[in-house]
C-alpha cells in the first residue's frame, strides 16, 4: 500500500528538529535534564512542527479534515444513542437494530458516482479473491452489528461504548499478528488499562442495570459486548490486509468501493437473517406499541441508517486524507463522547465505579494514541 496519504499523525510527532546551535544546548546537565525545561522543549517542538504541517496543506483540506472527523464523532455517537432509544421504548428485535446499520449502504454507494464521473476513473476490477474478502468480511460486519445490537438490549449506552472501547486493543493485537504492525509498550499498556475498566464495570453490574433487565441477561450483554469489540478489531485488521495484498493502494474511490462492496453484503447476510426471524412482519405490530408512537419509531429506525452511515463515510474520507491510525483514534474518542452523551439525553447513572471506568478508558486511549503517533513508521516492504 502506498503510504503517501498517511500524513499528519505520524509525521506530527516524528518530526526532528535540526540540531540547535543556541545557548541551551551547552546549558549545564541539570538544567537540561529538569522535567520543566523537557516538558516545555517538547512542547515547542511539536507546536513547530504542528505548524508546519499546517501550512503543507491548503485549508480547503484542512475544513475537508475537519468535517470527516465532526461526522465520526457526532454520528456514531448518535446512532449508538439511537440503539438505546429504540430499546427504551418498546423495540425488541435484535435483527432490526443491526439490519438498520447496514440498510444505509446506498448513501454511500451514491457518493461513488460523482466521483466516477467527475475523477473520469473506472470501477475497480472485482477478481474472484477480492469478492470472497468482501463477502468474508460482509458477514464478519452482520455479525458484529447483531452482537451489538444484543449488547445495547441489556445494557445502558454509556456502559455499552465503555466496554467497546476494547475494539482498540483487540484492533492492535490483530495488527500484530495479521499485519504485522509494531506493538509498543504503550498499546501494551492501553490493553492492560481498558480491560482493567472493563472488568471495574462487571465488577460493578448492579449499579446501573436497567430494571427489568436480570442479571443473566446484564452479563450476556456484557459477553456479546466484548465479542463484538474483539470482531470489530479482527474486521479492522483483516481490512488493513485486504487493502495491502488485493488493492495495493489508497484512493478516495478505492476506500469507498470496499466500504459499499462489505456492507452490501452486510446487508444481504442481515436481510436473510430478518426474513428467517419473520421480523419485517413484526415491524408492524412494533410501531404501533412504540411508547412515543408509530412515527417516532420509523424516525428512530430511519435516523439510525443515515447517521451509522455518515459516520462511515467520515470514516472513509480519513482513511483518504489522512491514516488508518488516525481513524482508529477518531473511532476510540467517540467511546467517551458517547458515555457522556447518554448520561446528558438519555439519563445513564454514572456512578463512582463507571467514573473510574471512564478515566481508565480515556487514559488507555491516551496511551495508545502517544505511543502510536509518535512512533516511527516501519516499512513492510
Amino acid at each position: 500500500m502506498e503510504r503517501d496519504e498517511e500524513l499528519w499523525p505520524e509525521r506530527l510527532l516524528t518530526h526532528e528538529p535540526p540540531p540547535s546551535s543556541s545557548p541551551q544546548s551547552s546549558s549545564p546537565s541539570l538544567r537540561s535534564s529538569s522535567p520543566s525545561f523537557s516538558l516545555r522543549r517538547k512542547i515547542s517542538e511539536f507546536m513547530a512542527s504542528a505548524l508546519e504541517t499546517y501550512r503543507k496543506r491548503s485549508i480547503f483540506f484542512w475544513i475537508q479534515l475537519a468535517i470527516s472527523s465532526s461526522f465520526m464523532l457526532s454520528a456514531f455517537p448518535a446512532s449508538s444513542l439511537l440503539s438505546r432509544v429504540y430499546y427504551d421504548n418498546g423495540g425488541k428485535s435484535k435483527w432490526i437494530v443491526s439490519w438498520v446499520a447496514v440498510a444505509g449502504w446506498p448513501l454511500t454507494a451514491v457518493f461513488l458516482i460523482p466521483v466516477y464521473i467527475f475523477s473520469n476513473i473506472s470501477p475497480s476490477p472485482l477478481t474472484a479473491k477480492l469478492f470472497f474478502w468482501y463477502v468474508f468480511l460482509g458477514a464478519l460486519s452482520a455479525a458484529d452489528n447483531l452482537m451489538y445490537a444484543w449488547a445495547y438490549a441489556y445494557l445502558p449506552a454509556s456502559t455499552a461504548s465503555l466496554l467497546a472501547a476494547s475494539s482498540l486493543a483487540f484492533s492492535a493485537l490483530f495488527g500484530y499478528l495479521i499485519d504485522k504492525n509494531q506493538l509498543n509498550l504503550s498499546s501494551l499498556n492501553a490493553i492492560v488499562v481498558i480491560t482493567a475498566g472493563a472488568t471495574i464495570i462487571a465488577l460493578d453490574s448492579d449499579s446501573d442495570r436497567y430494571p427489568g433487565v436480570s442479571r443473566s441477561h446484564y452479563t450476556l450483554g456484557f459477553i456479546w459486548d466484548i465479542l463484538g469489540s474483539a470482531l470489530h478489531g479482527l474486521i479492522f485488521a483483516l481490512s488493513e490486509l485486504v487493502f495491502v495484498k488485493y488493492l495495493g493502494r489508497r484512493s478516495f474511490h478505492v476506500v469507498l468501493e470496499q466500504q459499499v462492496m462489505v456492507s452490501l453484503c452486510a446487508f444481504v447476510f442481515t436481510t436473510i437473517g430478518v426474513v428467517v426471524n419473520n421480523d419485517f412482519e413484526a415491524m408492524k405490530a412494533e410501531a404501533s406499541n412504540f411508547r412515543t408512537g408509530d412515527v417516532s419509531y420509523y424516525m428512530v429506525l430511519v435516523w439510525s441508517a443515515i447517521t451509522y452511515q455518515l459516520g462511515v463515510l467520515g470514516g472513509t474520507a480519513i482513511l483518504f486524507l489522512a491514516s488508518t491510525l488516525l481513524a482508529g483514534v477518531l473511532n476510540a474518542v467517540r467511546v467517551p463522547i458517547t458515555s457522556i452523551a447518554a448520561v446528558i439525553f438519555l439519563n445513564d447513572r454514572m456512578g463512582g465505579f463507571k467514573i473510574l471506568s471512564l478515566i481508565l478508558t480515556v487514559w488507555g486511549l491516551g496511551s495508545y494514541i502517544v505511543g502510536n503517533v509518535s512512533m516511527p513508521r516501519v516499512s513492510n516492504k
